[in-house]
C-alpha cells in the first residue's frame, strides 16, 4: 500500500462512523441512493426537458426564420427510430452502426496511445526537473497548435484514412494527459516525500508508492479531459480525411443537403462521448477505491 494510501486509511480509523462506511458495490448503491434523495438528477432531467422544448419551439413550434432550415426534435425523433428513414439514417440502418463502430475504434486505440505514452512521460516531467526542463518548451509550443493545423501533414506522412485520422486524434489527447499528468505530480504534498525519505524509502519506491498514487486523481481528471479532445479532434479529422465515422456522416449529410442525419450524427456523438468519459471516470474509481472513500466521508 502507498504512502498516500495508507494516510487516506489511517484517516478513516478513528472513529466508528469511518469504520461503518460502505465499500465497493455498496458504496455505489449509497452514492446512487442518496443522489436520488437530492435535487440534482431532478433538475438535470428539467434542464434537459427545457432545453429539448427550447429547440422544439424555435424550430418547429414558432419556425423562425434563422432555424426554418434546422429540423426539429419531432422530425429527428420520427425519422431516427423509423425503419425506413425518409433520409436515409436511422438504428434500422447498418451504416449508422458502421460510422459508430469505425469512430469509436479509431477514438480506442487514439486514447490507448496517448495514454501510454503521456502517462508516463507527465510522471517523469513532474518527478525530474531535468526532464521537464527538456520537454516542456517542446510541448508548450506545440500544443497550441490547432488540430486543423496538422491535418495537411498528416496526410503527407500517412497514407490511407485510417492512420492520419487516428495521428490527430492521439496528438490531441496526447498533450492533455501529459500536462495534467505532470500537474498532478507537482501537486503532491512534500510531506509525503520528507515521510518516505525518513522511512528509508529509495527513489523507485518513492515514485511507485508516492508519485505514482499521489498523480492518480489529476491523471484521471487529464483522461477524462483528453477523451473528450480526442473525440472532438477525431470528429475534425474525419472531416477532411475519412470514409467512415460520425465525423464523415455529418460532413456528408451536410454537402448532400441531408439535414436530418446530420443532427442524428450530432447527438450520437454526444451520447457516445458521454459513455466514453464515464467509462473513464467508472475505471479511475475502481483504481481509487482510497480516494473515492475519502470523498464519501466527506460527503462528496
Amino acid at each position: 500500500m502507498s504512502v498516500l494510501a495508507d494516510d487516506a486509511f489511517a484517516r478513516e480509523r478513528p472513529t466508528k462512523a469511518a469504520r461503518r462506511q460502505p465499500t465497493g458495490l455498496a458504496l455505489v448503491k449509497h452514492r446512487f441512493s442518496r443522489g436520488l434523495a437530492s435535487p440534482t438528477p431532478y433538475l438535470m432531467v428539467l434542464g434537459i426537458g427545457l432545453w429539448v422544448f427550447l429547440y422544439w419551439l424555435l424550430c418547429e413550434g414558432l419556425e423562425l426564420p434563422r432555424f426554418e432550415k434546422i429540423p426539429g426534435p419531432v422530425t429527428i425523433l420520427s425519422d431516427w427510430l423509423s425503419a425506413d428513414p425518409k433520409q436515409g439514417t436511422s438504428i434500422y440502418t447498418p451504416e449508422y452502426y458502421q460510422h459508430i463502430w469505425v469512430s469509436c475504434r479509431r477514438i480506442a486505440i487514439a486514447f490507448f496511445l496517448a495514454t501510454l505514452l503521456g502517462v508516463p512521460l507527465g510522471l517523469l516531467m513532474g518527478w525530474s526537473k531535468t526532464i521537464k526542463d527538456y520537454t516542456f518548451p517542446v510541448l508548450e509550443t506545440l500544443r497550441p497548435i490547432p488540430i486543423m493545423a496538422w491535418v495537411p501533414l498528416a496526410i503527407l506522412m500517412f497514407s490511407g484514412y485510417e492512420t492520419p485520422v487516428i495521428f490527430l486524434a492521439t496528438l490531441a489527447s496526447f498533450f492533455a494527459t501529459t500536462l495534467n499528468t505532470m500537474l498532478g505530480v507537482q501537486s503532491i504534498d512534500e510531506s509525503y516525500f520528507r515521510a518516505a525519505g525518513c522511512l528509508g524509502s529509495r527513489k523507485r519506491d518513492v515514485f511507485r508508492h508516492v508519485v505514482v498514487p499521489g498523480a492518480m486523481p489529476f491523471i484521471f481528471t487529464g483522461l477524462q479531459i483528453s477523451i473528450g479532445v480526442a473525440w472532438f479532434s477525431l470528429v475534425a479529422a474525419e472531416m477532411v480525411s475519412g470514409d467512415f465515422g460520425l465525423g464523415y456522416l455529418i460532413l456528408s449529410s451536410y454537402v448532400n443537403s441531408v439535414t436530418v442525419p446530420m443532427v442524428i450524427g450530432m447527438l450520437t456523438l454526444g451520447f457516445v462521448g458521454w459513455f466514453s468519459s464515464a467509462l473513464v471516470r467508472w475505471v479511475g474509481d475502481r483504481l481509487m477505491s482510497w480516494h473515492v472513500k475519502a470523498l464519501a466521508m466527506q460527503g462528496r
